[in-house]
Parts: C-alpha cells; sequence; structure tokens
C-alpha cells in the first residue's frame, strides 16, 4: 500500500497524498540497493548522481534516506541536509543545506548546489564509543494510520487551522501520538508551514538527536517536514524545533 495523489489539493495545508501512512523501520541484514523506501545506506539513483553540496562551505550534505514519490510512475525523493558539529541544516526551505531532490526526471531546486559526479558524503550513522560515527541503514515500512491516531493528527490540524485565521472554529489542542507519517494533512509545531502554495505537503519526520537513538538526526527535539511541487518533480525540506 501506498499514498496516492488526492484531487484539489493546492498548498502546504492540505491531504495531497491519501492515505496517511505511518513509518516503521527495521535495520538492514545487507545493504538496500532496489529503488525502495530507507533511511541510511547508499542512495539508489534513478537518474545520473547528484550529489548536493552545501552553497556556503562546498562540503557534501549527509544523505538521510529515499522515498518513492506518490504516482503511478516510479520515483524516489533524496533527503540530503548539512551536518557540523550536531548541528544539522535544514532550517530554512530555501538554504540549500537541506534538500529534497525528485528522481527520475526531477528538476533541481535554484538554491541547490550539486557536485560533481563523483562526489560523495557521509550517510545516516549512530553514535558509537567515543563518538565514532557507525554507519545504519534501515528498510521503511508503510501501514495505514489506525483510525484513533487520524482523529488525533486532525484535531491538532483544526486547532492550528484556527491560530492561522484558517477557520473560525476554536478547538482545543491535542497532542497527536503519532509523530512522523507521509501524506494526508500535517501538523507544524508552530502552526504555520514555512512553504506556501502551490507546494503539497509530503512527509514528516521525528528526530533522533540523543546518544543510544537507533540514528542520529537533530531538529533540536523537533520535526522535518518534506514538500513536493504538484508535478511531483520538485521538493523542498526544512526542519524546526516543537
Amino acid at each position: 500500500m501506498f499514498s496516492r495523489p488526492s484531487a484539489g489539493a493546492r498548498g502546504p495545508y492540505d491531504a495531497a497524498f491519501l492515505p496517511r501512512l505511518t513509518l516503521t523501520l527495521r535495520a538492514a541484514d545487507e545493504p538496500i540497493t532496489a529503488p525502495v523506501a530507507k533511511l541510511g545506506g547508499e542512495p539508489v539513483w534513478l537518474d545520473e548522481p547528484c550529489w548536493p553540496v552545501d552553497p556556503v562551505t562546498g562540503h557534501p550534505l549527509v544523505f538521510i534516506g529515499q522515498f518513492p514519490v506518490p504516482g503511478d510512475e516510479l520515483r524516489l525523493a533524496y533527503l540530503f541536509v548539512g551536518e557540523d558539529g550536531r548541528i544539522m541544516g535544514g532550517l530554512g526551505p530555501q538554504d540549500g543545506d537541506g534538500l529534497l531532490l525528485v528522481q527520475p526526471g526531477g528538476r533541481i531546486p535554484p538554491f541547490a548546489s550539486i557536485g560533481d559526479t563523483d562526489t560523495r558524503g557521509r550517510t545516516l550513522w549512530r553514535w558509537g564509543p567515543d563518538e565514532e560515527e557507525i554507519p545504519v541503514e534501515f528498510h521503511v515500512d508503510f501501514a495505514t494510520v489506525p483510525d484513533h491516531l487520524e482523529r488525533q493528527v486532525a484535531r491538532d490540524v483544526a486547532w492550528e487551522a484556527f491560530m492561522r485565521g484558517d477557520s473560525p472554529d476554536d478547538v482545543e489542542f491535542f497532542g497527536a501520538d503519532l509523530v512522523e507519517y507521509l501524506g494526508g494533512t500535517a501538523s507544524f509545531p508552530h502552526a504555520t508551514a514555512q512553504v506556501e502554495e502551490p507546494w503539497l505537503f509530503f512527509i514528516r519526520l521525528q528526530d533522533s538527536p540523543d546518544d543510544g537513538d537507533r540514528y542520529f538526526l537533530n531538529f533540536g527535539y523537533g520535526y522535518g517536514f518534506g514538500f513536493l511541487s504538484p508535478d511531483r518533480l520538485e521538493g523542498r525540506f526544512y526542519w524546526e524545533s516543537s
């Protein structure tokens, strides 16, 4: 099962892809070389390799993972972020240090810097003894969100719409248990997305910043958000603390 494009979505507050799906991780026993959803490992390119670099320092960004793009054609969205001293890039969707790249046939965002075809950076890791970086790789499995969790997220989304002035109904904030998902409508820690129409919400990821976590991803104890263009050929990404 996978999310499908839904009709009528115009921006980041709409359910552009349905159904909403949860993400579950399984450690990989061997390198994942198929064009499937995963965290860590090496990107499985569907076009020519296009590893991005930081537009200021020129250092290759860190490959976080790849996710199937909803639609009839096989496409992947590849997530890269910068990292320097446990601080992750991606605070702004057009800073160039947090990128969601689409292949095949995708457009490179105008603010992105792409290295040579042989450019390669680090991939997702966990911290070992003495801050040793140990590479990790996980399969990502998807499942339909249970009804009770869907209702929780819907309540948070309604509260945020009121806070933005998009709805006259004052709904009490709930605090949903579901924190990572693909598709559906998104709940944003600060109620407002950092992208506007026509960007469509795609995926929300929780960070994993502490020693002993399965992997390291620092969003200030917050969440990362991926978005796609209406034709699903270009991406945006940013994160914000909760």
